[in-house]
């Protein structure tokens, strides 16, 4: 596509932003949904019934007695009301819902873009893709649920979790490229001005590429984190209950085992990938501000990740510091942190990908 925007593309950008702040939403609802304990009340995934929540009290004792079934309901929720579970629903319900609308605004706006000739057959292909990651991130989270309602399982099963996670990540991401293609300017780019130092350039469009790959990881292994309630284990800082190297790292019967499955070996992982980006950042942003002549999106922006990622430290710790007042069915200081964590890694993904469009190499693709 090609790097500069134009008019025409303006509606059809409004649309696909649209689009990724709801995602957005849909990703934070997610992780309501899990710091409630939400995920497993409802029992069945129909697609298209589903919008409509029970009605009566009949329809709710039929969907609470589908619950009462459930390993959760058995193992750690047997002593709930009914009025306790419509809260367990409504969360999970409102996550399911809200994705529905995601796919409506999109068919809508696509309809109705097309009908309009607003759409140029250049954008088609992208957003065919869109919709069909779409599609299959709500199969995965059908995956994810299905992984807690069997056994003796309380949860959904953490890898799944992390599966679940990462491919929401992608699709907001994909989004969010494809917006910034139809909505940037090209004279916003690095690589259109003359004046801007090719080593240096080159050098931090690296460094970039860099930042996001040990992000992927980072987000992979805050996944696994939430889903394993890793927290918990270890929740000291800066040391590892008492150690620098904790007991307990490694000790499985597989490496692949420690590495996704082992509560200790999850923490350790996360925290050092925390320091390693702390460290990037900052090479990062001396880069960043010793280029010259730069457009004006670049220079308001540059100094974004250094922050974001400052919070995003300040946020972990503390959410680890407070994980063992972790009361089931209540909503505390770990539960406000941990969502403001999630948030802020939201941004500071979105702010690096941002930052990858802005030095990317010029190429034209697609004409929009």
């Amino acid at each position: 596509m090609q790097s500069s925007a134009s008019s025409s593309s303006r509606p059809v950008a409004i649309w696909v932003y649209t689009g990724v702040i709801m995602l957005l939403v849909q990703v934070v609802l997610g992780g309501i949904t899990r710091l409630t304990g939400s995920g497993l009340s409802i029992t069945q995934w129909n697609v298209f019934m589903g919008t409509i929540p029970p009605l009566s009290h009949a329809q709710w004792q039929d969907v609470f007695e589908k619950y009462r079934q459930t390993p959760q309901f058995h193992i750690l929720n047997s002593g709930i009301s009914l009025a306790d579970f419509k809260f367990l629903f409504f969360w999970e319900w409102f996550h399911r819902f809200w994705a529905r609308m995601v796919g409506v605004v999109f068919l809508v706006g696509f309809a109705g873009l097309v009908w309009k000739k607003k759409m140029k057959k250049e954008m088609v292909r992208p957003l065919i893709i869109l919709f069909l990651l779409g599609a299959l991130q709500g199969a995965i989270g059908w995956i994810m649920v299905a992984s807690g309602l069997t056994g003796d399982a309380i949860y959904v099963e953490p890898t799944r979790l992390a599966l679940h996670f990462v491919f929401a990540l992608g699709l907001v991401v994909y989004a969010f490229w494809f917006a910034l293609q139809l909505s940037v300017p090209g004279q916003a780019l690095l690589g259109t001005n003359p004046g801007a130092s090719r080593p240096a350039l080159i050098s931090l469009r690296r460094w970039t590429i860099a930042l996001l790959f040990a992000l992927f990881f980072q987000l992979l292994f805050g996944a696994l984190m939430a889903g394993h309630k890793a927290a918990t284990v270890a929740p000291t800082w800066p040391t590892i209950n008492g150690s620098w190297i904790p007991d307990g790292l490694f000790g499985r019967s597989s490496f692949l085992e420690d590495l996704i499955g082992n509560k200790i070996t999850v923490q350790f992982i996360h925290r050092g990938i925390a320091y390693l980006l702390l460290i990037m950042v900052g090479i990062w942003s001396v880069l960043a501000f010793r280029l010259e002549n730069i457009p004006d999106y670049f220079r308001k922006l540059r100094w974004l990740p250094g922050l974001l990622i400052l919070v995003q430290i300040i946020l972990g710790i503390t959410s680890l510091l407070t994980s063992p007042g972790i009361t089931p069915g209540r909503w505390m200081a770990f539960d406000w942190l941990a969502q403001f964590h999630q948030v802020t890694g939201l941004l500071f993904l979105l702010t690096i990908i941002g930052m990858l469009y802005l030095v990317k190499p010029i190429r034209y693709s697609v004409t929009v």
